[in-house]
């Protein structure tokens, strides 16, 4: 039987974080759905469109992962695909604090899923897509806070020219 997971977040845009969290569950679980979530209480640079296809290219190296959007309840999600793991990622408390509240109102919704937090890589305890994209916006250097295709998006997106 094969352990399946999924893999949330609005990923606007893509970071080396996400793309951290994400190889390593893909090394822990036999299929791994990346469900790229609209979330409205954020304003999205990118299109769910645009976050799946750049999901897709950033993780192409990776057989066994599946990028997919998602929307409603992710618990409802979860069971569609079969998946009895939710995989968030963690930089520091106040995130646990956030998605405890999160994992226990899952718990409740359906207690035969589980979540599985994996530590941020410590060179990425600092990063987030709203810190990646002010810095964009101001024409920082996000380079090396995003793989190549997402920083070549961004740069596109918000009309800047590279330095």
């Amino acid at each position: 039987m094969n352990k399946i997971a999924v893999c949330p977040g609005s990923f606007d845009p893509i970071t080396n974080g996400h793309l951290d969290i994400i190889t390593r569950a893909a090394k822990v679980f036999d299929v791994l759905y990346v469900a790229v979530l609209n979330n409205s209480s954020k304003k999205s640079l990118f299109d769910v469109e645009e976050r799946i296809y750049l999901m897709e290219q950033v993780t192409k190296h990776l057989p066994n992962v599946r990028v997919e959007s998602a929307s409603g309840l992710l618990v409802d999600y979860a069971k569609e695909k079969e998946a009895d793991v939710i995989v968030r990622g963690l930089r520091a408390i106040s995130d646990f604090e956030y998605e405890m509240q999160i994992t226990s109102m899952n718990r409740v919704l359906d207690d035969h899923i589980e979540t599985f937090f994996i530590m941020t890589s410590s060179q990425y305890s600092f990063l987030s897509s709203s810190i990646v994209k002010e810095v964009a916006q101001y024409n920082g250097n996000i380079a090396e806070l995003v793989p190549p295709v997402v920083h070549q998006a961004l740069l596109d997106k918000l009309g800047i020219q590279e330095k």
